[in-house]
């Protein structure tokens, strides 16, 4: 019994591993080009009709459009940057460079949204979009796949125009060679600008109504647009993001993130993915519902260029990258709008360990520079909690922000406390410790009397053999009184006139 018993598990076992490799390899070969008759005949079976100068390929009984590429030569393109045999793959781009040369410039990929979304409809009429790809020193192997992802997986009609901006890359051609394809247009900095003020630019730039940022390694999924502009022409004041599925750096491999997640961020300003809140969890019957996050990730978002404008943009005095999804998340909850991450929109980004190209301060400095300025513009009092987990960031310079507080009273924006109280309750407020010590002057110390409040009495106990440390605070001019044994807490965002709490007591002041 038990030989038949393992025989039965053992075969079971290899019939699950054949159907593993069976199907992983299904998923992964390439699709070959039908004939056009078998084209025309499947595209007639869709409903869809066939327009000149457009290439149908078919995987898995669905039709995506592969937009020639116009006087474009793709292979040319690729092969004059192929890794030279021997070179270290991950060296220049902190990636996997064999393996994305490898694949070449598209790839089937599969639709990880729920099943529900692709039941979901949207308006006929949307409003096309440009979108906004930066760059600095990419590859080309994944500098095009992302252009091409976009041109396969999208409405023609939606997409506006592809603006890349080149940051500044070491060979001009990066770029200039993808302006032969349709709807690409090439921008090349003068001199290295860093994200931030590249997006800047592109946006000056658009010509459409919707802006679409998107970072130059990615794969858009099946009907990533839609569901984005969507939610921005019902409301122009959202902020939406795909949720972003993870390419493997090593070998390609293109999975899906969960469903359930947001952005948060600790009081460092350190971006993390954290679980929706149980009560909203509970909330959402519709796993294809929007779901509210305090901040967004920054790589993939799509916005209104009107209420982009309004807003200011982004904060121009940031340097490179990093913080400017801080600052422009605050900037958006605070002056009227909202942030939403949709689950019926997916799209792939390779997440690196390292940053391939170097920042002019060094990455740490850069990266306390814009958090600080983020902080000093929009946490108001709870900028102490940031620069209690981020030591560092103190006396680092930060340049001006009187232009972003100007602005910020200009457009009437709520405080950061009605953020904390009403985006981001949960995250929780460092408590405060208590000080233990005693206020001292001569041989009188202050002491509490019950319910009578405070008075001065002879100095007693072992308080007074107590290593004292003198409170310096402001409006304590003359009250240089030291500390050691009175229980109090002190709080930097209400801090106890003492002058005058010692005045009312006698003896202690003339």
């Amino acid at each position: 019994m038990r030989r038949i018993r393992a025989n039965a598990i053992a075969i079971l076992t290899v019939a699950w591993i054949l159907g593993t490799f069976y199907y992983l390899w299904q998923d992964s070969k390439p699709a070959s080009t039908p004939s056009s008759s078998a084209s025309q005949a499947r595209g007639r079976g869709h409903g869809q009709k066939l327009v000149p100068g457009r290439l149908e390929i078919h995987r898995d009984d669905r039709t995506i459009p592969l937009i020639l590429l116009g006087g474009f030569d793709e292979k040319t393109y690729l092969a004059a940057k192929q890794l030279k045999t021997g070179d270290d793959p991950y060296r220049e781009h902190a990636f996997n460079l064999q393996e994305s040369d490898r694949l070449g410039s598209e790839r089937a990929i599969r639709d990880t949204r729920h099943y529900r979304c692709a039941s979901l409809t949207y308006d006929a009429e949307l409003p096309s979009t440009s979108i906004i790809i930066t760059f600095h020193n990419e590859a080309r192997s994944t500098l095009l796949r992302t252009i091409k992802s976009v041109l396969m997986r999208s409405p023609p009609s939606l997409i506006q125009e592809i603006i890349l901006i080149d940051d500044f890359s070491t060979d001009p051609e990066d770029c200039q060679l993808l302006s032969q394809i349709p709807k690409v247009r090439c921008l090349r900095n003068s001199r290295r600008e860093g994200l931030i003020r590249s997006r800047v630019r592109g946006a000056n730039t658009a010509s459409a109504t919707i802006l679409t940022f998107l970072d130059s390694h990615c794969e858009v999924n099946a009907d990533w647009l839609q569901p984005m502009i969507q939610r921005v022409k019902e409301d122009h004041t959202r902020v939406v993001s795909p949720i972003i599925d993870v390419i493997s750096l090593d070998n390609f491999a293109y999975l899906a993130a969960s469903a359930d997640l947001r952005g948060g961020f600790d009081w460092s300003l350190h971006f993390k993915w954290e679980q929706i809140p149980i009560e909203q969890k509970m909330a959402r019957s519709d796993p294809t519902q929007p779901i509210r996050t305090p901040v967004i990730a920054g790589g993939i978002f799509v916005m209104d260029k009107s209420w982009f404008n309004h807003l200011g943009q982004y904060d121009t005095h940031m340097d490179i990258w990093g913080g400017e999804n801080f600052e422009l998340s605050f900037r958006v909850w605070m002056c009227g709008g909202s942030l939403e991450i949709l689950p019926c929109s997916r799209v792939g980004h390779v997440f690196r360990k390292r940053h391939p190209y170097d920042f002019p301060e060094g990455n740490a400095l850069t990266y306390i520079k814009n958090t600080r300025r983020a902080a000093e513009v929009w946490m108001d009092e709870y900028k102490q909690y940031y620069y209690s987990a981020r030591p560092s960031a103190q006396g680092k310079a930060f340049g001006s922000i009187a232009d972003h507080l100007t602005l910020r009273r200009k457009l009437n924006c709520k405080p950061f406390r009605w953020y904390m109280e009403n985006v981001y309750p949960e995250l929780r407020v460092p408590e405060q410790e208590a000080v233990s010590s005693v206020l001292k002057q001569g041989g009188m110390c202050l002491e509490t009397r019950g319910r009578d409040g405070l008075g001065l009495a002879e100095c007693r106990g072992a308080g007074t053999n107590r290593p004292q440390s003198q409170v310096r605070r402001p409006r304590m001019k003359v009250c240089f009184l030291k500390v050691a044994y009175f229980k109090f807490q002190l709080q930097r965002d209400s801090i106890v006139n003492f002058c005058s709490l010692i005045k009312s007591i006698p003896g202690v002041l003339p």
